[in-house]
């Protein structure tokens, strides 16, 4: 089983990663499936390998915002493991892919007993609240082209898929905030420039420079904060 596609688990140290070893199984996970619910109790804690998955805000009419995502650098659920207590907000897959789980007992258990592994998962979830912190800024300083192009690389890197990401405007709209128009617009005018190919859902990079320079600064402040933890 080979833990290293999830860098965080790569990173841990011999010991700690002895300690979570037994309990870890490789899972698929689907595209827009529920891992919990806001309010919901939190049984599994997630290491992605190809899956991404999103935490997002639910509203009262019904749509979604998301205020951050997790892929093969990080972990979904570790903070409700490590306290016990419910998920405040949403956790759906935005992108199908692998996972490795683990019982949120068997991770809380591992943690009391190495403050390394402890630290990390903590150190983890103040990124986390960076990040979430970060797309607020972005939504209300950046426009659509560039926070559209911030979103796709990073995806491209939760992912570690350089081919097609499999995306449809519904759910892209979710995940920045926006109608499904400006989601159009935004694609359209990066297709234009040659950065992405888009069609049915399905979006290729054809540009990946190009997309960084067009992005905001928020994609490299992210990207930032979790180079930090690896």
């Amino acid at each position: 089983m080979d833990v290293s596609k999830n860098l965080l688990l790569a990173a841990l140290s011999p010991g700690d990663l002895a300690a979570l070893r037994p309990f870890l199984r490789l899972v698929s996970l689907n595209q827009r499936q529920v891992l919990f619910e806001a309010g919901g109790e939190v049984n599994t804690v997630y290491f992605p390998v190809g899956a991404v998955v999103s935490l997002v805000v639910g509203l009262s009419d019904g749509n979604s915002v998301e205020g951050a995502a997790v892929g093969r650098d990080g972990v979904v659920g570790a903070a409700c493991a490590l306290d016990g207590k419910t998920a405040f907000l949403r956790g759906i897959v935005q992108m199908a892919g692998e996972a490795f789980t683990c019982p949120a007992s068997a991770v809380k258990a591992a943690a009391l007993q190495s403050v390394s592994l402890l630290e990390t998962l903590v150190r983890h979830e103040q990124i986390m609240f960076a990040e979430s912190q970060q797309s607020t800024a972005c939504m209300a300083a950046h426009h659509a082209e560039a926070r559209l192009a911030r979103w796709l690389l990073r995806a491209r890197d939760l992912s570690g898929n350089e081919g097609t990401l499999a995306l449809t405007q519904e759910f892209l709209a979710e995940m920045l905030g926006v109608q499904r128009t400006s989601v159009t617009l935004a694609a359209g005018t990066l297709q234009r420039a040659g950065l992405i190919h888009y069609a049915r859902g399905k979006v290729d990079i054809l540009n990946v420079e190009a997309l960084r320079d067009t992005a905001c600064e928020c994609y490299e402040t992210i990207s930032a904060h979790h180079q930090e933890l690896l």
